[in-house]
């Protein structure tokens, strides 16, 4: 994963706001509770940066609680799961996820095709409901766009030369080192042409987070709370 540069919180919430509007009208708008994982971020770690994701990275973003939209399937459990994890869980279920969960598979369906618009992740797990139970608690974490990271994955669109865009919350204090994501390295030319980007600085490496737990719009988690 490489660093594009620092992203002020102005940007970060214009970015999202922009692709993302709280009043959009459409099933399962969930895209409050996506930015209140996005403020959650900003107040626990508080500095962000643009970064490039590939595909491995993306395949290890651990995403939080989801309950499918309501639906009857858990489709990620309080412990989390990875990206690839999520993809595999859905592939087992086949057309049953569609018949017991609609509203999130016809999310997925619709998702499939849409452009690649810039995920938001975290260092480590943020405040909140959907963060409590996560296993794994610091590498790549999700705060929105989990429904367009698995749709794209499924739909075979994410190959070797992908490059997607994203926005990581990390705190200052902390050196990315600390955290297994950071190490000097070469300028991307070769991300340019897939992504338009400039060079940046350096290259963040994803965390390893597997962790063999075996559970079985965009917007993020509808579920109860309390």
């Amino acid at each position: 994963m490489r660093v594009i540069a620092a992203a002020p919180f102005a940007s970060v919430l214009d970015t999202f706001a922009r692709a993302h509007p709280l009043d959009r009208a459409h099933e399962a708008n969930t895209n409050d509770e996506a930015e209140e994982h996005i403020r959650n971020a900003e107040l626990s770690l508080g500095s962000w940066r643009r970064v490039l994701l590939d595909r491995d990275d993306l395949l290890r973003v651990v995403l939080p609680w989801h309950l499918g939209e309501g639906g009857e399937r858990e489709l990620i459990p309080k412990s989390g799961l990875t990206v690839a994890d999520a993809v595999a869980r859905l592939e087992a279920a086949g057309g049953a996820y569609a018949r017991t969960n609609p509203v999130c598979a016809r999310k997925l369906d619709r998702l499939a095709a849409a452009p690649f618009t810039p995920l938001f992740l975290s260092t480590r797990a943020v405040p909140g409901i959907d963060y409590e139970g996560l296993v794994v608690r610091e590498g790549l974490i999700h705060l929105d766009g989990l429904h367009r990271a698995l749709a794209w994955e499924r739909a075979g669109r994410l190959t070797a030369g992908t490059r997607i865009e994203a926005f990581l919350a990390y705190e200052e204090s902390r050196p990315y080192e600390e955290n297994r994501l950071y190490e000097e390295s070469r300028p991307y030319e070769d991300d340019r042409a897939s992504t338009g980007s400039a060079p940046g600085p350096g290259r963040l490496t994803a965390a390893d987070v597997r962790h063999g737990t075996g559970h079985d719009g965009d917007g993020l988690d509808v579920h109860a709370h309390g």
